[in-house]
């Protein structure tokens, strides 16, 4: 639609123009073929070659992928939970055991434990995108039926992933944002906090210390 609207907002021009300098119709389709040929020309695709080396880019596995293989293996999780600003602490335990999947493009975390009283499980996924340049996290767990789904960028100098996605809230059926703090304390400690809003005010609903086993 941008297109045509283009060439006939030209086409209107020229014609204008045509009445001044004597130009005649058959010099305004030239004009008007002129730019459907510099359009052609600017949206023409990569060749077979580019086109591969950036696939390739895309798919192989980098430094960022390394990282996320360093946390292989089996971690304790110590979580604390928050119900609203200023709550009361809730504590709970579980066990992740981290790996890498799929030819080590993509994190998978298996989390195990108790929580309020009740049997806990939860999947997580993580990943680099190496043509944006953004971590993507998922989590799934056996007290919903939601997703959760955010999207950041590691900060060298705090050692930290920064992500922001919104959750379903089950009470109204609404969307309220989060925040999610992932910080590489050192070689075997791992800490992540979650943040909520409620009536405007951020808070930190949960955190989980992660120690490597």
């Amino acid at each position: 639609m941008k297109k045509i609207y283009v060439i006939v907002s030209m086409s209107v021009f020229c014609f204008s123009s045509c009445k001044k300098d004597g130009k005649t119709e058959a010099d305004n389709a030239k004009v008007a073929d002129s730019i459907k040929t510099e359009e052609a020309i600017a949206e023409r695709p990569l060749d077979s070659a580019a086109q591969e080396k950036a696939w390739i880019a895309y798919g192989t596995p980098g430094t960022p992928h390394k990282m996320m293989a360093d946390e292989n293996g089996t971690w304790k999780c110590d979580m604390t939970f928050w119900m609203e600003p200023n709550g009361k602490p809730q504590k709970a335990s579980s066990t992740a055991v981290i790996k890498m999947i799929l030819g080590g493009r993509y994190q998978e975390s298996s989390y195990k434990g108790m929580m309020m009283g009740q049997s806990f499980e939860g999947k997580s996924t993580l990943a680099y995108n190496n043509a944006s340049k953004e971590y993507t996290t998922t989590f799934i767990d056996n007290m919903g039926t939601g997703m959760l789904v955010a999207i950041g960028k590691y900060d060298e100098k705090s050692k930290s992933i920064e992500f922001k996605g919104d959750m379903i809230n089950p009470l109204n059926g609404k969307k309220t944002p989060y925040r999610e703090l992932y910080t590489f304390v050192d070689a075997t400690t791992r800490k992540m906090e979650m943040f909520e809003v409620k009536k405007g005010e951020e808070f930190k609903s949960m955190e989980i210390l992660m120690k490597k086993q």
